[in-house]
């Protein structure tokens, strides 16, 4: 299939509106249905969110593999069912006021790879449904604790009750559940204030694209290539007939050892799908923007 636009755009996403009403404003400003986003950002939160647009949407699992960059602000000796400001939050009546030296002793258990326990409030799915649906209904989310990276986690301010981080993760970790956890370790609760994500692996808030200025001209202008989505991951280039042979199905040897994806581009560095690796060794082009796969 051929689409006028192929690419991905870092759209800077204001508090208030949900990551859908983001792939909406950029699907109408390029007139197109093949629309998609790397990565839900909360309307509560803010910040940068991938838009992939035309053969892109087929390299969202690609870009959930890049590490996400947060500023989130927490409030201790408070808790709430959804661990930040969504639900009712409870102030407790006499916390536990740790000092700037605990709370910076406490987070190193937080670094590195760690195994987290998500959000009662959160898209995890338990027995075919949302955990957040089950947790509005009252009833009793049991969640078990996933492994995530968290490669810094950084305290950047303290006034009590506010305490300011700065987080590089993996995806599928929840920062509420960061503070939630950390407050914890230290006798106490907290809620998650506000959150911004910084930063998608180089996609930067700074280099983004703000959400009030999505225009057909700004949609097109501040589209980066598709393969810029994917530049974390090997590169081979196919020219000629290794190019046809590999849109038409046939088998690729790849010299990268052993990496599962390889990104395939063109002689002019156009990606033209990921070649996929199969038991044999051997590598086919999946997905195939030149063709059909």
């Amino acid at each position: 299939m051929r689409f006028p636009f192929t690419g991905v755009i870092p759209v800077d996403k204001p508090v208030g509106v949900s990551s859908r009403h983001v792939v909406d404003v950029v699907a109408r400003a390029l007139r197109m249905k093949a629309v998609g986003h790397a990565g839900t950002l909360d309307p509560l939160a803010g910040g940068v969110v991938i838009v992939c647009v035309g053969h892109a949407t087929k390299l969202v699992d690609y870009l959930h593999e890049l590490p996400k960059t947060y500023a989130a602000t927490f409030l201790l000796g408070r808790s709430s069912p959804s661990d930040d400001l969504e639900t009712t939050v409870v102030v407790e009546p006499e916390p536990e006021r740790p000092s700037a030296a605990a709370i910076e002793s406490a987070a190193g258990a937080f670094r590195g790879d760690i195994l987290q326990r998500p959000c009662d409030y959160s898209a995890v799915h338990v027995d075919g449904r949302r955990a957040y649906r089950l947790a509005r209904n009252g009833q009793a989310v049991v969640l078990d604790a996933k492994p995530v990276r968290i490669g810094r986690l950084e305290i950047t301010g303290y006034d009590w009750p506010r305490l300011a981080v700065g987080i590089e993760c993996s995806s599928g970790t929840f920062v509420r559940a960061i503070g939630r956890d950390l407050a914890e370790s230290l006798g106490t609760k907290a809620v998650m204030e506000s959150l911004v994500r910084t930063a998608v692996g180089p996609f930067t808030r700074a280099t983004s694209l703000p959400l009030d200025a999505v225009d057909p001209d700004t949609a097109r202008s501040r589209l980066a290539p598709a393969a810029a989505a994917v530049a974390h991951l090997p590169q081979r280039t196919l020219i000629d007939a290794a190019l046809a042979d590999a849109v038409r199905g046939g088998l690729v040897e790849c010299p990268v050892g052993t990496a599962p994806a390889v990104a395939a581009v063109d002689g002019q560095g156009v990606l033209v799908g990921i070649l996929k690796r199969l038991d044999t060794g051997r590598y086919r082009l999946r997905p195939n923007f030149l063709g059909e796969g």
